[in-house]
């Protein structure tokens, strides 16, 4: 599957895991703040970094990996704090390799925990940059990186539809559970587009809708948020 643009002289193909099914589409647009879409995501998110075991509409922790099919030695010896936040759809490290000396971006990365495994992948001559818009995923993931000693992976504030990073800088760009929670997800794939490098992968695990959603549930500002 190619992404914007194609696979021309320059671009970096995007390699997905998908099972594409021809079937009846919606073009409502749904009628939603962007704002207030964040503001939501924060609160749920900021619950999920406090108390990882509360008890939520999706699954979490070391359970949810095990779900998705992580292998146990990629997170063996993980913060438990931060395995317990893990909240992704899927398994970006699935889609392709993660290779050593790499330049890896996490596209919400939430409490680290993707972000911590790419870290031991591409090893003290890769570098891992994860970027989240909630302040108390940000702190959970950073103190997890302290506990492990991990110098070649920080977290940074931001969003996903606009990362403040130059063009063509990582190798690779994962992102796990966020596109979903997009209300234009062409202009965020774009965006991740962008800061690959040529020849860059994009590795994503996301949820697929087969089936068209009505147009009352797109207009449920709950069911974007978790």
């Amino acid at each position: 599957m190619s992404g914007p643009g194609g696979h021309g002289e320059g671009h970096a193909p995007l390699r997905f895991k998908l099972t594409l099914r021809r079937g009846p589409m919606t073009t409502h647009v749904p009628k939603l703040s962007l704002a207030d879409l964040r503001v939501e995501i924060k609160k749920e998110y900021t619950n999920v970094a406090l108390d990882p075991n509360k008890g939520y509409h999706f699954h979490t922790g070391r359970r949810l990996a095990n779900i998705l099919g992580y292998d146990e030695k990629l997170y063996a010896g993980l913060p438990e704090s931060n395995i317990a936040s893990f909240a992704g759809t899927g398994n970006p490290f699935a889609v392709g390799p993660i290779n050593p000396g790499e330049t890896v971006v996490d596209v919400g990365s939430g409490a680290g925990f993707d972000s911590l495994i790419a870290a031991r992948l591409v090893g003290p001559t890769g570098r891992v940059i994860g970027f989240d818009m909630t302040d108390e995923m940000l702190k959970k993931a950073r103190a997890g990186a302290a506990a492990m000693g991990a110098t070649n992976v920080e977290f940074r504030e931001g969003l996903a539809e606009s990362l403040p990073l130059p063009d063509n800088f990582a190798d690779v760009v994962i992102s796990n559970g966020v596109l979903n929670l997009m209300l234009d997800k062409t202009a965020t794939l774009t965006e991740w587009f962008r800061v690959l490098k040529p020849g860059g992968r994009l590795q994503v695990g996301d949820i697929l809708v087969e089936r068209a959603v009505p147009a009352e549930a797109l207009d449920d500002i709950s069911l974007w948020t978790g």
